[in-house]
């Protein structure tokens, strides 16, 4: 399938007006990075999705639609997610992170926050003041693969077991992931369509649109970028107590950075203060952790009637998974990627994983065509809704999307006609510019990132 078709499908999955999809264009096409899979389609295809639906969100307040155009190339560099700061390209993984081989297969770890890293090495066994990398393998080798998988599981941990595709489509799992659409975007309340403040045709679509961004790792903190970039208000809203990673600098380019606790009564507070003026509500935290504090889809929707309520998971909101904890790389092991990748390869004893998480980025740009949907039919009908979407099913998504046959034989484009260097508050940050280019209201990132608590939590 090629970039169009599937901008073609999303299109229709949102419910969007098809003469719309004139205006988008794409260039070039797979293999980009060495990949079996249509890696640089999903990137096109997702960030012409979200480009589009900002721009036809545009379109319903009153100005000419506008021009889209992605490249295969930039796009597949922008979803590298590479960046430097001061010089420094940041080391992204943990040194217990990866791939351990188990007694009857392989495990992969994701130890990049210390709370997930220290649990796992308690769970074989070791103390996290005193292993090293080669303890951790040779104790992995006394579990068998699935088991570890359910013991980190049941432990709060995230770990997966390596499964083919065919072992993934067999487990309950699998069948639920593949039973449901990509994205669902319902209809949770009454409302009547909320006035948008009025567009000039020199201004960004998105202007005037408020956004509350509550998300880490790395999906949503890629949508939240994007609608910022189409000209969206995102104020990114961290708690206090929770640890953040170091492509922060590079994934909170143009929006604001605000803290507020939600365990506390003033935390709460500022929260509510701020969805009164809220247009979009993103989240990205583990299923139920933000509705046990009160800030479920179907209660802000009450208590702030016309909100757009987003909600990131990593396999669904349906299924025995639906409560599991996950990032990119443990998905794309767990559902078989990476078995897939090696066969491809011609390897396949040595997992392999894709050449870049492309189910965290793909779903980022999913996360900001579905707020931007959902929003275009709150200016229409009115109502409250909820967008959800999960790396799981991207990934099936993206199986859909078919196989490349010479895709290893790919070499990588350089990375440099597509960087931009600019000052953040994380020092001197040189990253890739956004790969969606707007006929007439260039896509652009006004207010530089900045860490956690620079900006006052009100808009």
């Amino acid at each position: 399938m090629n970039a169009q078709a599937a901008l073609a499908g999303l299109w229709q999955l949102a419910g969007l007006p098809g003469e719309a999809l004139d205006s988008c264009t794409f260039t070039g096409s797979d293999p980009v990075h060495p990949s079996s899979f249509a890696v640089a389609t999903a990137a096109q295809a997702t960030i012409g999705a979200a480009a589009l639906a900002a721009c036809e969100l545009g379109h319903a307040r009153g100005v000419p639609r506008q021009t889209v155009s992605v490249d295969a190339a930039h796009a597949s560099a922008e979803c590298l997610a590479w960046f430097r700061l001061d010089g420094r390209v940041p080391e992204l993984w943990d040194k217990f992170s990866g791939l351990y081989r188990a007694r009857d297969g392989w495990v992969r770890l994701h130890a990049n926050f210390a709370h997930h890293r220290d649990g796992a090495l308690r769970l074989l066994g070791l103390d996290p003041a005193t292993a090293d990398r080669a303890a951790a393998e040779r104790a992995m080798l006394a579990w068998d693969a699935r088991e570890f998988e359910t013991a980190a599981a049941h432990a709060g941990l995230v770990a997966s077991a390596l499964r083919t595709f065919a072992q993934w489509d067999a487990t309950e799992a699998g069948r639920a992931i593949a039973a449901q659409p990509l994205m669902t975007i319902t209809r949770i309340g009454d409302a009547p369509p909320r006035a948008l403040p009025p567009l000039a045709a020199s201004q960004r679509p998105l202007e005037g649109v408020r956004v509350l961004d509550l998300t880490r790792i790395l999906a949503g903190p890629v949508g939240g970028r994007a609608l910022a970039a189409y000209g969206a208000d995102v104020m990114l809203v961290n708690a206090p107590h929770l640890p953040n990673i170091e492509a922060i600098a590079e994934t909170s380019r143009g929006k604001r950075s605000a803290l507020a606790d939600l365990r506390t009564p003033a935390g709460r507070g500022t929260m509510d203060g701020l969805l009164q003026e809220a247009h979009v509500f993103l989240q990205g935290y583990r299923p139920g952790a933000l509705q046990a504090l009160g800030h479920g889809p179907a209660e802000l929707a009450r208590r702030r009637p016309g909100l757009v309520y987003v909600s990131l998971s990593a396999y669904g909101p349906q299924g025995p998974w639906q409560d599991r904890r996950g990032f990119d790389s443990l998905v794309q092991a767990a559902t078989g990627f990476n078995f897939a990748e090696a066969e491809a390869a011609g390897d396949p004893a040595k997992p392999r994983p894709l050449p870049m998480q492309i189910l965290d980025q793909a779903t980022g740009y999913l996360i900001a065509f579905g707020a931007s949907a959902a929003l275009w039919r709150q200016q229409r009908e009115g109502g409250s809704w909820h967008v959800q979407v999960s790396l799981a099913q991207t990934g099936h998504w993206l199986r859909g999307l078919g196989r490349i046959p010479d895709g290893f034989d790919a070499v990588p484009p350089p990375l440099e006609p597509f960087l931009e260097t600019t000052d953040s508050g994380f020092g001197r940050l040189t990253a890739v510019r956004h790969s969606a280019q707007l006929g007439r209201t260039p896509a652009a990132w006004v207010r530089p990132s900045a860490p956690p608590g620079s900006s006052a939590a009100r808009w």
